[in-house]
């Protein structure tokens, strides 16, 4: 079946965890990707095409969209995983504003400049997927966590209104909402966690692992494969959705 055989694919945060295993598996499946990340010593160990950029501004998105239409041509797929987690955060009433606003910038803003780039080509074409990697706190508020709490349940509504805005042309627009995952942005978590309570981060993983059903945390594999398909042309019938990708987890 078709998948994404020769489609020209955008993946964000591509340098390590969800986005560096989908860009890998959507790269085996026959897709044409431009990696993006911040870090070029992450990105070049890949073997992709790629670009080093910050996309929590418009020129950084810009950049990378530019670079992509330059040398594999234009966007049919984009795949925004990239973001920053909320180990830093604090309660409400002791958050500071820059923490706010950077989570916001690089949560929110980035997947907005990044869309309203891409989508224009997908209009175009008559055909386009974008994916988007919210996270169970996009449905359920997370504990000291009010800025990534905020972008993510954000991320849901741009991943919405795109879907109603460009599903005339061809267009589909959904989410991941993975739970836990051992990345290396949810070790620091643990790390944050583990020092304020005074146990290990590897106690922390066991409690996380202990909400799950199966007594584990989903890999960053099985949250590429739920993208690749939603990046695919099978999906035609799924948009506006936001799919758990936490093993039946309820957090």
């Amino acid at each position: 079946m078709p998948g994404v055989q020769g489609r020209v694919t955008l993946v964000t945060g591509a340098g390590r965890g969800i986005g560096r295993a989908t860009a890998e598996l959507l790269t085996s499946r026959g897709a044409r990707v431009m990696a993006v990340a911040r870090s070029k010593n992450e990105l070049k160990t890949l073997g992709l095409d790629y670009v080093a950029a910050d996309l929590g501004t418009p020129d950084g998105c810009a950049f990378a969209v530019k670079q992509t239409r330059e040398r594999l041509g234009p966007v049919s797929i984009l795949v925004c995983n990239h973001g920053i987690g909320s180990a830093h955060e604090r309660v409400i009433w002791e958050q500071p504003p820059e923490v706010w606003q950077e989570t916001l910038r690089i949560n929110l803003d980035g997947p907005y400049y990044l869309s309203q780039m891409v989508v224009k080509d997908m209009i175009e074409q008559g055909y386009g997927r974008c994916v988007f990697t919210s996270s169970t706190a996009g449905e359920k508020a997370e504990y000291a966590g009010s800025a990534y709490t905020s972008a993510k349940h954000g991320l849901l509504g741009l991943m919405r209104a795109i879907s109603r805005d460009a599903g005339p042309h061809g267009v589909t627009s959904n989410a991941v909402l993975p739970g836990w995952v051992r990345t290396s942005m949810a070790e620091k978590s643990a790390g944050a966690e583990a020092e304020k309570r005074g146990i290990t981060p590897d106690e922390v993983w066991k409690e996380r692992a202990a909400l799950y059903p199966p007594g584990r945390v989903a890999t960053p594999e099985e949250v590429a494969h739920v993208i690749a398909f939603l990046a695919s042309e099978e999906s035609s019938g799924v948009s506006g959705e936001a799919i758990t990708v936490a093993l039946g987890g309820l957090v």
